[in-house]
């Protein structure tokens, strides 16, 4: 972590992302797998011994949230979107869902001056509340205090030290200061852009476990697609400037963001959602809702369901 840069970010975008801001750093080496069984001396073998370990954490507590102190397209092969891991132990499979920002550092304002560290608290619990009811008992909630620079760096340690098998970083989006207009809100002056909503998902390609990262990605993409909702698609055009991004897949909405650092480094597959424009004031009221939380929630938990056991897509509960 000593080697780790945090770039200075533009006032007028510090609201903006500022949660997960770009490091200068090259990406480390993969952390060492666990080792595989004396008789996997063949390449096939090492290979299965390698996803039977991605789906077996290490032994835990109780399941528990975890609160830390201040401080254009890509064209991809189908082949390298499947989950690494065949099956899963639900109950024992460790899930960290990352609530984005801090109360103290509370992100993008909304159109109606809320804050996002409040739209993605809420989302994270309904998250929560959902993988645990269907049985990811491991699922775990952490929250981070203290300014964003200084707790960026903690809350991704505090996920490597939770040897959790999936890493979910919950945000709510906005927009480049520039596509900013002006309105009065309960009397207060606010601001807002309508030109843009949806959902998007980001992964780095700099995290050690890419291809699962990404593999989770696109089923969370596609399951946000089956309930109904688009994707943000202005971070693929040019009117972004530096904050347009490749997109890789353009029917389910998966970013790359080589830079996040709660992306790039966690040891484990690492995700995130922005689950939706609270800049723009009707799908702010959506976000709002306890209807769009419970679909966002059905939709995580169909992908996560799906990436523990690819039958799910099939067959459904087993």
């Amino acid at each position: 972590m000593a080697a780790l840069v945090l770039l200075p970010i533009e006032v007028s975008d510090a609201g903006w992302l500022s949660d997960v801001f770009k490091s200068s750093a090259k990406p480390g080496k993969s952390p060492k797998h666990h080792s595989s069984p004396k008789h996997a001396t063949s390449p096939k073998r090492a290979t299965l011994a390698k996803r039977a370990a991605l789906a077996k954490p290490a032994a835990s507590s109780k399941p528990r949230n975890v609160r830390l102190a201040a401080l254009g397209p890509v064209t991809l092969n189908p082949s390298a979107l499947r989950p690494a891991a065949s099956t899963c132990n639900p109950s024992k499979f460790r899930i960290v869902l990352d609530v984005g920002h801090t109360a103290e550092s509370e992100g993008a304002m909304s159109a109606r001056n809320v804050a996002e560290f409040v739209f993605n608290h809420r989302l994270a619990q309904r998250i929560e509340q959902k993988l645990k009811a269907e049985g990811f008992a491991e699922t775990m909630l952490l929250l981070t205090e203290g300014k964003a620079r200084r707790s960026l760096v903690k809350r991704v340690a505090a996920a490597n030290d939770l040897q959790a098998n999936l890493f979910l970083s919950i945000h709510h989006d906005s927009v480049p200061n520039k596509f900013l207009e002006e309105w009065e809100f309960e009397g207060k002056k606010s601001r807002f852009s309508d030109r843009f909503s949806g959902y998007s998902v980001f992964v780095s390609h700099g995290n050690p476990d890419f291809k699962t990262s990404l593999s989770f990605a696109e089923l969370l993409g596609k399951e946000m697609k089956a309930q109904g909702l688009q994707y943000a698609e202005q971070y693929s055009q040019a009117i972004m400037g530096r904050h347009r991004r490749p997109l890789l897949n353009k029917q389910t909405g998966v970013y790359s963001y080589d830079e996040l650092v709660v992306l790039r480094t966690t040891r484990m597959p690492a995700v995130l959602l922005e689950a939706g424009s609270i800049i723009n004031r009707d799908e702010e009221l959506k976000m709002d809702s306890p209807e769009r939380r419970d679909m966002i929630s059905s939709g995580v938990t169909a992908a996560v369901r799906e990436f523990c056991d690819p039958r799910w897509a099939i067959l459904g509960a087993l």
